[in-house]
């Protein structure tokens, strides 16, 4: 598979986003149907829906809400879980803050914040010190997020996510695993509702088998 170069920018912070692989934009259907399977979390009897995200990518920012609104309807026979990028290290102070809060129970809490935080008031969270300070003034407790942030189970996870995401061949965000078979971005549907739409059918089609 070839990668394209994703890179932080030293002032926005931001991956570039909505880039699939030529194979992907040629697809026509708006989304692809993986070769081989990616391994999927959920029981069975249920449809896994993963969202690949960066909180350095602006698009993530602005589908958040959508695929937040979307997330709170979906049946109850739909498991959605987040998982945060990384195509190459310095991807990783933001995955860390991911899943620090994932740790403690915190995302809901801050998830909006941080992306309001890094792409619009140009707060740089990738830095330790700026980080912690910034997560006290949110009301969490600072102790428990250094030691979840530094912690062996937060490498394990990062670890983990890079795995599925060369499983689901993720080459930009927001984009969008179904069930472990199929995936989707705004690139490839032509836009976020789109690819909701999208999704809708891809879930509907696998409860079909």
């Amino acid at each position: 598979m070839k990668r394209r170069e994703f890179a932080l920018s030293a002032t926005v912070l931001a991956a570039p986003a909505l880039i699939s692989l030529p194979a992907h934009a040629q697809s026509g259907k708006g989304y692809v149907e993986l070769k081989s399977r990616a391994p999927v979390n959920a029981p069975a009897g249920q449809v896994e829906v993963v969202e690949f995200f960066s909180y350095g990518c602006v698009h993530c920012m602005h589908f958040e809400p959508i695929f937040a609104a979307w997330k709170k309807a979906a049946p109850k026979d739909v498991s959605v879980r987040l998982e945060h990028v990384g195509f190459n290290s310095s991807f990783e102070p933001l995955q860390r803050i991911y899943y620090a809060l994932e740790s403690m129970g915190k995302v809901d809490e801050v998830h909006a914040k941080i992306f309001d935080a890094l792409q619009v008031k140009k707060i740089r969270l990738d830095k330790p010190d700026v980080l912690f300070p910034w997560i006290a003034e949110q009301g969490l407790d600072r102790a428990k997020f250094e030691a979840a942030y530094k912690s062996f189970g937060v490498a394990s996870k990062i670890r983990q996510v890079t795995q599925l995401q060369d499983a689901y061949k993720v080459e930009g965000t927001p984009a969008l695993g179904i069930a472990g078979r199929y995936y989707t971005d705004g690139s490839m549907a032509g836009g976020f509702e789109r690819m909701i739409q999208i999704t809708n059918n891809l879930i509907a089609q696998t409860r079909k088998g």
